[in-house]
């Protein structure tokens, strides 16, 4: 654990659901819904090995049973550890609702199976629905021609790299193959009814289209999906799709809209285990983006700086190519954080590079 974790209080320590198992974090406090929440943790074959899912005790026009929050990526693992769910944990009841955080493939990719599987609605916002139905029938915004060109426009030249770039043109749909064809919109406010509890709607920005996170007031217990981890920062990365976007503005805005929350909040991530302390994350968040915009602004005072030049400054690790993708994305949120605000201006050189320099 390091020294910032060591800040935060997690309350069930190491303790963690086996694949194809559940585990409760909150009860129903005898209110005849117990438990209220069910933690599912599943693999993901990447650096980043899991993704949480939440179960949430629920009853429907009169019907019981869950509504399952997030689906893992579309594959046959991922359906074998579901399945497993279905016969062992669900207590003999339906799954009622899919509800998705945002459009990503580790959160959205089952969402078809799952809907089909239940003849369950899915809730989701209107932006990340839509843009993941693009997405799965797209060869563009995760990886192709598109984002080899965008890349290299920012100093990736690696031609190796960049061929594995273009050879990902269909990243996103081999992950969600399909998205349901109709949906359920959530909204900034909007309350969900859920168990007989009332779930708050919260909306967060740069790190999805329109993230959709989860607080119920009566359980004090947030879902936060990506927008709010306990270990590792959140992705916020520029896309090919959006060149002159401003996301790490938007994130940083987005996770104060969780101060007002109480102190002993029991958040919820999509990675990471369960923890409590969540104005303090809050505040560590800040303060990482502001070291890191800093050392990108001195590295940019000693020379002109593309977006792979500032890799080296903000990443101290060997990186593969996955993460490289989302690392260039990362850096470049950083500089066009530092353009926005005037401290940099940035120029495209002879050989076709964006640059940022001192403004």
């Amino acid at each position: 654990m390091n020294a910032l974790e060591q800040l935060l209080d997690y309350p069930f320590g190491d303790a963690m659901p086996a694949q194809g198992e559940t585990m409760v974090v909150a009860p129903g406090a005898g209110d005849g819904l117990a438990p209220a929440v069910k933690w599912i943790r599943m693999a993901l074959p990447f650096a980043l090995d899991h993704i949480n899912l939440w179960l949430l005790r629920d009853e429907i026009d009169g019907r019981a049973g869950w509504t399952a929050v997030d689906c893992c990526i579309s594959r046959d693992e991922s359906k074998v550890q579901w399945e497993r769910i279905f016969e062992t944990q669900l207590e003999g009841l339906p799954i009622l609702r899919v509800v998705v955080t945002h459009m990503h493939p580790d959160h959205i990719g089952l969402a078809w199976w799952l809907c089909e599987r239940w003849n369950a609605p899915l809730w989701i916002s209107a932006t990340d629905f839509n843009a993941a139905r693009v997405a799965s029938k797209s060869t563009t915004g995760f990886g192709g021609e598109s984002a080899a060109l965008f890349f290299a426009s920012h100093g990736l030249t690696d031609p190796q790299a960049l061929e594995q770039i273009r050879g990902r043109s269909t990243y996103y749909p081999s992950m969600v193959p399909d998205v349901p064809r109709q949906f359920r919109r959530m909204q900034d406010g909007d309350t969900l009814r859920i168990g007989g509890r009332d779930w708050r709607c919260i909306s967060g920005f740069g790190h999805a289209p329109e993230h959709i996170a989860l607080y119920c007031g009566a359980l004090k217990v947030l879902i936060s999906g990506d927008m709010m981890l306990p270990r590792i920062s959140t992705n916020v990365s520029v896309y090919d799709v959006e060149p002159e976007s401003n996301p790490l503005k938007s994130f940083l805005e987005s996770i104060d809209k969780f101060a007002g929350l109480p102190q002993d909040t029991l958040v919820l991530p999509s990675h990471g285990k369960p923890f409590r302390g969540l104005h303090e994350r809050i505040r560590q968040l800040h303060q990482h983006h502001r070291e890191r915009l800093a050392e990108v602004q001195e590295a940019c005072a000693q020379a002109p700086q593309s977006a792979a030049d500032v890799l080296r400054v903000m990443f101290k690790r060997k990186l593969d190519l996955h993460q490289t993708t989302f690392a260039m994305g990362e850096s470049l949120a950083h500089l066009h954080v530092l353009w926005f605000q005037g401290r940099l201006r940035r120029q495209r050189g002879e050989d076709g590079i964006w640059r940022f320099a001192p403004a």
